[in-house]
């Protein structure tokens, strides 16, 4: 049998064991995992160079994180005023017990189906997005998780992503062009700045500055 003929059966195999976005990152959290290898290290360190210099070079002065993770990228980041969220709750547990006492920093977990906010509680200057959304299989968790992000958003949306075709690389990684959906759905928000990772930098993900109006 080609690869090019096994890749259907392997896809489908895949489908069959993964149960959900949801459920793979809680189970992940749960026995022990992180938020992966982008989240630590040189990666780490430029994605909060990035967003640190761009909190600052537009005086943003409060920013959610839609998909916070372990906490461990929060660390390195320089923000006036912070809302994490994740659906989660085991990561968001650590991240209040590791943030503790730090008055900037808040923490929420999420279930998108029981979540409204019609009323802008949870709003801020800038609405951010760290390498989630190619983590998103299920097509309604993506329409949900990007409409969420930018009406969430007063000033400007943070995106690291790549934005290459639809693409399924593993049980818990499909890829997709995210700003064709931006195009389409939020086009009052316009692409201000993209910024790729240097040499020396193991990332295939790429900075996207999206301004209001």
């Amino acid at each position: 049998m080609t690869t090019l003929s096994r890749m259907p059966v392997v896809r489908e195999v895949r489908r069959r064991t993964f149960k959900s976005t949801a459920n793979y990152w809680e189970s992940r959290y749960a026995s022990g995992g992180n938020s992966g290898a982008g989240s630590y290290g040189r990666q780490a360190e430029w994605k909060a160079e990035i967003v640190n210099d761009w909190v600052a070079e537009l005086g943003v002065t409060s920013v959610i994180d839609l998909g916070c993770g372990d906490g461990n990228q929060l660390s390195l980041a320089k923000y006036p005023r912070y809302l994490g969220l994740d659906p989660s709750s085991t990561a968001v547990r650590g991240c209040i017990e590791r943030f503790r006492g730090d008055e900037t920093k808040s923490f929420l977990a999420y279930d998108p189906s029981t979540l409204a906010d019609p009323a802008g509680w949870l709003r801020a200057d800038l609405a951010l997005s760290m390498e989630v959304i190619f983590h998103l299989i299920e097509d309604e968790i993506f329409v949900d998780y990007m409409t969420r992000l930018f009406d969430s958003a007063e000033r400007y949306v943070v995106i690291c992503n790549n934005a290459t075709a639809d693409d399924e690389r593993a049980a818990h990684e499909r890829h997709r062009d995210f700003t064709k959906w931006v195009g389409t759905e939020r086009p009052q928000w316009t692409l201000d700045k993209r910024v790729d990772p240097p040499a020396d930098v193991d990332l295939q993900s790429s900075f996207f500055l999206y301004r209001k109006g």
